[in-house]
């Protein structure tokens, strides 16, 4: 089994070159879980949405003959302007500033974290809404963002772009904090930028698959099957969909009572969070037919064991997990978490457990998002002992009354 969870890395991180959402990968990706899932004896339902790929061929950045490195920013409308450069470093001078026809540079406290997209359901702070609804205001025909290293918000990422969203149409990118520092230099001088993106149509899918007797009684298992844009994906989450494959093989026999739903979830890493809003519409209602929401997200790194954390559970379920767990030395219980699919289960009042690394705040610091994230440093051992855990996990709840 550690084998076929290795080949399943190699298939979903390098056969497949990119699983960003609506990408030819990302479809080939549900495709092979759906077919590998069908194998085991679920029944498959892959409800497909539309959503957008994007591709960029470059950034140009200049300013009286000075050259300055920038990055479109992820799903963003490309552009060729020339137009004079203003700067702005907090909401209130951003509210003061006349900025329509120009190029705004954000830099400073209004770039220290990335912008929620405008249409993004599960989270979006008032602070954000304000500096978004300025700009489409205020109408400034591009946006620069120089932003620094941030810690706390996948640190890994340098720089990161302060805008993520195919929904907010002024074209932007973004540079580092020394970048935006040289171009500060010429506020009031022309600029030309030019970004070579453009968005693409497309359309994606969950994977959804079933067992059991009883769907009105069911424990239901996420893991986010699409990668960053950018990245490979190892950790985040082949990882936690390799488990979910090991796991319905482990579950070829299964005939309990107790329903199982396996999801590849697709989107928790793309603006529009597009899977999880498709499959909250669809169980409108049917939340409380879920037993257990259970959320594997980043649970193969090398460094230190697997991490499990309960959200909401009675004590007969927290009761169940940590005597299943306990034969698992390499599975121990951490802090809890919440920047992940999980959160979902929660917002319906739906008892949760997620599982990823006793390292996360490593994986997150240093490699999540970014092409480090590798085959190479996930322990296929250790999603063996994950999809065993929670066969004997869902063992034990299928036969609690």
């Amino acid at each position: 089994m550690i084998a076929r969870a290795d080949n399943y890395l190699q298939k979903l991180c390098v056969e497949i070159p990119s699983r960003r959402v609506g990408s030819a990968g990302n479809r080939a990706a549900t495709d092979f879980f759906a077919a590998r899932v069908a194998s085991f004896g679920f029944h498959v339902e892959t409800p497909t949405f539309e959503c957008i790929d994007w591709e960029c061929d470059g950034v140009r950045l200049s300013a009286n003959g000075a050259a300055f490195d920038a990055f479109a920013s992820p799903y963003s409308l490309g552009c060729r302007v020339s137009a004079p450069l203003v700067a702005v470093s907090t909401v209130e001078e951003l509210e003061a500033a006349e900025i329509s026809g120009a190029v705004v540079l954000l830099r400073g406290e209004i770039a220290k974290e990335q912008l929620m997209p405008k249409n993004f359901a599960f989270y979006n702070p008032d602070e954000h809404k304000q500096i978004i609804a300025l700009l489409e205001a205020k109408k400034p025909r591009a946006i620069i963002a120089a932003t620094t290293r941030n810690p706390d918000l996948v640190g890994a990422m340098y720089p990161f772009a302060l805008i993520e969203d195919g929904d907010f149409d002024i074209p932007s990118v973004f540079m580092t904090e020394d970048e935006g520092a040289r171009l500060a230099r010429y506020v009031g001088k022309l600029i030309s930028l030019e970004s070579r993106a453009a968005r693409i149509p497309s359309s994606g899918c969950n994977v959804i698959a079933r067992k059991g007797a009883r769907q009105d009684r069911r424990v239901v298992l996420f893991a986010h099957i699409d990668a960053h844009i950018g990245s490979p994906g190892a950790s985040d989450n082949a990882s936690g969909v390799v488990a979910l494959l090991l796991l319905a093989e482990l579950l070829a026999d299964y005939r309990g009572d107790l329903g199982i739903e396996i999801v590849a979830m697709n989107g928790e890493d793309y603006y529009a969070a597009s899977g999880e809003n498709q499959y909250v519409a669809r169980n409108a209602g049917k939340f409380d037919e879920i037993v257990l929401g259970i959320n594997l997200d980043d649970i193969g790194y090398h460094k230190g064991a697997v991490a499990y954390s309960l959200y909401d559970c009675p004590a007969e379920i927290a009761r169940a997990i940590r005597n299943a767990f306990s034969a698992h030395s390499d599975l121990i219980e951490g802090p809890q978490w919440y920047q992940s699919d999980h959160g979902l289960f929660l917002m319906n009042q739906v008892p949760a457990l997620a599982i990823s690394s006793e390292n996360l705040a490593e994986l997150m610091g240093e490699i999540t998002h970014t092409p480090k994230d590798r085959p190479e440093i996930v322990d296929a051992t250790k999603l063996v002992t994950a999809a065993t855990a929670l066969r004997d996990l869902l063992s034990r709840l299928n036969h609690a009354r």
